[in-house]
């Protein structure tokens, strides 16, 4: 099986749709940055702390639900290699029923996850307050969040990878003038920055459905397309597995956090700057795994094993080129980043002592993000739940257990555990899927 021929057209292709994705992951932070500076500057700062609050709350509810994103994906690259626009269309349509059906549920469940929510938070009762009135007025986003998350995984599955970069940028941008216009012209505060958020998100997600509608001309929208019972069980099937891996890695950092916070509120800090280097990973190497979720799907679409194992090598290359950029970067810079983000002593020499774990990390965690583009591009969930499930039950919990004699190094270590176990499991799968055939019967073996 020669591959040669698709290795240079691929890193082109990769690197088309992976600039535009990391871009929008470097801007995703920036909507709690404007909002963070705008209240930042107020005299009291329970209004910045019930914006963190509320914030944190809901990037854990709509994270639960990212499943929006990869799932459609997947089966949006694989009928893009297969040519078979009106499936496509008929994903979309399904996608944004499912979404809108999500997210008027968390309007009409918002009661109990506030309260939930609230309370593992123990925010100070002034700070709750405001909170509350915060997620009260953003939880009717939630429509609009959960359909750009369909709208996005779609425009990733098809190739327009500007697409995400458009909605992002526009809701920032939107975001940031109605705060200063809602905060400090109107002087609505929290509740403001609500509002602001709201409205931008709505936009966004209407910009996203026009940016969409262009892209299809001559489609006839009829009913027919909304589907089938079946095809919504298919949209689970996939979907349900990567639901509960979600839930799974959420429980771990709740976990992780949890842990930090029992040494002290110095280890707390710190780790919470150190995660800083987490995000920097993820915005990096999850640009090559959005590439290699809408290459390898469509690949698999058109049935070219050839062609979807030269996807996984260039994504690879290019994964581990970068992942090794950003441990020369963190142990060369990474104090000067930890200065960047805190200027207590103790806070910056605490974190100090712990980066050389962030060091690491990115050249352990590079093969998760990696093989979850390539499953995700297949539509095969189950193996991300299972493997999951392995990784933090049978590798980062007990690995933190017999660790916990080494303080926060301990916990540290069980985090990097739990990335390489997530790697090497998915790995064993992933050889197993092309040497049974299971993705590509009949076309031999790896």
């Amino acid at each position: 099986m020669d591959i040669s021929g698709y290795i240079s057209t691929l890193d082109r292709r990769l690197w088309a749709l992976a600039w535009p994705l990391i871009l929008t992951n470097i801007t995703v932070p920036m909507l709690g940055l404007v909002d963070t500076a705008v209240l930042g500057h107020l005299p009291d700062p329970a209004y910045l702390g019930a914006v963190a609050v509320g914030a944190n709350l809901f990037t854990v509810i709509y994270w639960t639900f990212g499943f929006m994103r990869m799932g459609t994906t997947g089966l949006a690259a694989q009928s893009h290699g297969r040519g078979e626009t009106e499936a496509l269309v008929q994903l979309l349509c399904q996608s944004l029923i499912m979404a809108l059906a999500i997210g008027l549920g968390l309007i009409a469940l918002q009661s109990p996850i506030f309260a939930v929510g609230l309370a593992l938070m123990d925010a100070p009762p002034e700070i709750t307050a405001l909170a509350s009135e915060y997620l009260s007025i953003r939880i009717y986003s939630a429509p609009a969040v959960l359909c750009q998350y369909a709208l996005v995984g779609w425009m990733i599955g098809t190739h327009f990878a500007r697409g995400p970069l458009l909605l992002l940028v526009t809701a920032n941008l939107v975001n940031m003038v109605l705060d200063l216009l809602f905060v400090i012209g109107f002087g609505w505060n929290s509740a403001g920055v609500a509002a602001a958020t709201l409205m931008a998100e709505y936009l966004s997600a209407f910009l996203g459905l026009w940016i969409v509608h262009k892209r299809l001309p001559g489609i006839r929208w009829t009913r027919a397309l909304t589907g089938t019972w079946a095809d919504y069980r298919r949209l689970f099937d996939v979907n349900r597995y990567i639901l509960v891996r979600t839930i799974l890695l959420l429980l771990a950092f709740a976990f992780f956090t949890a842990q930090g916070a029992r040494q002290g509120e110095t280890i707390l800090a710190a780790n919470a700057v150190l995660l800083t280097f987490l995000l920097l990973i993820s915005t990096g190497l999850d640009g090559f795994a959005n590439g290699a979720e809408a290459l390898a799907g469509e690949y698999l679409g058109r049935r070219d094993r050839a062609g979807f194992i030269a996807v996984a090598r260039t994504c690879a290359r290019w994964s581990l080129i970068t992942a090794g950029l950003m441990t020369l970067l963190f142990a060369g810079a990474g104090g000067l980043i930890i200065d960047l983000l805190t200027s207590i002593d103790d806070i910056a020499s605490t974190a100090r002592r712990y980066l050389p774990w962030l060091c690491l990390m990115p050249l352990v965690a590079v093969w998760s993000y990696l093989l979850d583009g390539l499953f995700i591009g297949a539509t095969d969930s189950r193996p991300m739940q299972n493997t999951m499930i392995v990784s933090v039950i049978g590798v980062y919990l007990p690995l933190w257990w017999a660790s916990r004699g080494l303080g926060n190094d301990g916990l540290w270590l069980a985090l990097i555990g739990l990335m390489a176990a997530r790697g090497l499991t998915l790995g064993w799968v992933y050889h197993r899927r092309l040497s049974s055939g299971a993705w590509f019967p009949g076309q031999g073996n790896a």
